[in-house]
Order: C-alpha cells, then structure tokens, then sequence
C-alpha cells in the first residue's frame, strides 16, 4: 500500500441482513483525517455499512472487500478489526451490566495500545485521562465507576461514547448518529473531538441528519446512500440541500 493510498477502501460491499439485501453496492475511498458524512432515509443502509465494517455477526458481507491501511478488514474479526484501528460509535449505545466503565475503557485501549506496539497504561496514568477526558466531554467523573452505561440518560450515553473515542484515538471512527439525544453543548463537545482528532490523523464517517453539526463539522464529501447504493457525492450543499427538500425530492432532482 502507497502512502497516497486512502487510509479506507471499500469496493462493491453488498451486505444481507436475515433475508434482506439492504446494502447492494457500496464503494468510497476516505484518506486519513478526511471526514465523510453520509446521509439517507430510514432504511437506506447507513447503519448496515457501519456494522458489517465493525464486524458485527447480523450483517453478512456477501460481496466486495474493505481495507483498512493493510488491513483485510472483512478477513478479521471484530475485536481484531478494532485493534487494527476502527471505532464505531453505536446509534443506541447499549448497556454492559457488571462491568465498570473504567476497566472496559481501560480494557479496550490497553489491547490497542498493544497492537501498535505500546506499553500498557497503568491505572493511575489512565484515570488521570480518563478524568480530563470526560470533564472536557461534560460526563460526570462519578459516571466512570459505574457499569457501562448503566442508567445513564441518552446524552450521557453518547457523551461516553465519545469518552472512549478520544482515549482510544483511532485511525477511522465511524460516528452513527452521535448527535442523537445531545443538548447543544453535547454538540460542540462532538465537533471539537472531532476537529482535534482530524488534525492528528483520524478520519472520519458521520452519519448526520442535523445540517447545523455538519456544517461545523466541514465535511471534505457529502454521500446521500440510497437504496443501497451511493446515489449521490457532493459537498456541504448536497447536505444543505437534502435539509431543505427532503431525501425524496433530492432522489428525483438527481434523477432528473
């Protein structure tokens, strides 16, 4: 792999779901520190690509490939593909009974940092970031000693979700919905993550619907997903426009 090569590369993914073909064609390159934002109606596979990308067993990969760096990333498994240096974030961020959330974190980031050859973190050393980590985030220190989202309301769920991003600093974060249930300092929170984390080389694909968090974001391509396929490429006024018509009108002004 050149070092002109994007850091992803997809190619003509198809992926099933039970019976179902919900993504039947995908392609995108995205470089290191480039963000993507994808966009589409309810149904049209944003959260599929994410999923079958991660690894997770319900989305079948029945076609194509994804590479990350030199990476296979459909000929690894899930915990494999995260120490290689994906992150997704989860739509509806689910509950780990039993487990704190400092040792999961902790957990986590010590298995990546052994995949690129670093010494673990100590648990003073990684409390200490852990505690910096989630002030910036506005997530309540008491949060990191309770079971993984465990009674927290949606915010805080994605508040902790972007905990664990900014501990592990991967190379591609898939970020689905992250705006879902965030007040309007939860927004910022994401957006200044996310332009840190650009500039030290992570990239970026956000699935958005919230045109005011896209145009801070600075989107370098706007992909409308549609039946399965990538209908569309643009920049930020494909998003502007897709808010003002709506997907439907959108598909037929492009068909047009």
């Amino acid at each position: 792999m050149t070092s002109s090569s994007p850091l992803l590369q997809v190619r003509d993914l198809r992926v099933d779901v039970g019976e179902r073909t919900v993504l039947r064609s995908v392609s995108l390159d995205v470089p290191a520190g480039a963000l993507v934002v994808l966009m589409g109606a309810n149904g049209s596979g944003k959260s599929t690509l994410g999923m079958a990308l991660a690894g997770h067993p319900n989305y079948q990969v029945t076609a194509g490939s994804a590479r990350l760096g030199d990476a296979d990333l459909l000929g690894l498994p899930a915990h494999e593909r995260a120490r290689a240096g994906l992150f997704l974030s989860f739509q509806s961020p689910p509950d780990v009974p039993g487990v704190k959330n400092n040792l999961f974190i902790r957990t986590a980031l010590n298995a990546v940092r052994e995949a690129r050859g670093l010494e673990p973190q100590d648990a003073f050393d990684f409390l200490s970031s852990a505690k910096q980590g989630a002030k910036q985030l506005g997530l309540p220190e008491a949060m990191l000693g309770r079971p993984v989202n465990e009674g927290f309301s949606g915010g805080e769920r994605k508040r902790n979700e972007l905990l664990q991003l900014s501990l592990l600093q991967p190379r591609l974060a898939l970020l689905d919905e992250i705006d879902s249930g965030m007040d309007v300092d939860g927004v910022r929170a994401v957006v200044e993550l996310v332009q840190r984390l650009r500039a030290q080389g992570t990239a970026f694909i956000v699935i958005s619907h919230y045109l005011q968090m896209i145009e801070q974001l600075q989107p370098d391509t706007v992909l409308r997903l549609d039946q399965g396929c990538i209908a569309e490429t643009g920049d930020i006024e494909l998003a502007r426009r897709i808010a003002r018509t709506g997907f439907a009108r959108a598909a037929a002004t492009a068909e047009a």
